[in-house]
């Protein structure tokens, strides 16, 4: 792996759950951080660049696809591979994430520690 950690930042409301993915995740080596909503999320990838973003869809002071619309329309952040993570789990929700919005991949809650990590494996390895 490179020397430079990997940096994953994790924007969900939930802290339970950014404590949830910074376990998982950091047991493999990645550095995660969190972000307790999607104002202070948009705040914290403008000012990090992380490698990968995690974003909750359902937050209250900002919804994820807010969130998303602003990283992709801001040049130094459109590039950063964005992982939907959330509860919304209907198959149109789905479409519209992977297909329409084209996050780069979509997971839904519960999900388990191996479905988190082949996800974010498979989206830094095709960012490669």
């Amino acid at each position: 792996m490179n020397a430079k950690l990997k940096c994953i930042l994790c924007v969900e409301d939930e802290p339970e759950m950014i404590d949830l993915m910074r376990l998982i995740l950091g047991r493999r080596g990645f550095e995660v951080k969190g972000a307790t909503g999607g104002v202070e999320g948009l705040k914290m990838i403008r000012e990090e660049a992380p490698d990968l973003v995690l974003l909750d869809l359902m937050m209250p002071d900002m919804d994820g696809w807010e969130v998303y619309q602003q990283m992709k329309a801001d040049e130094k952040t459109r590039n950063i591979p964005v992982i939907v993570v959330t509860a919304k789990a209907q198959s149109i929700d789905r479409v519209l994430g992977l297909h329409i919005a084209k996050v780069d991949d979509y997971i839904a809650k519960p999900f388990s520690p191996t479905d988190l990590m082949n996800s974010v494996e498979k989206v830094l390895k095709s960012k490669a």
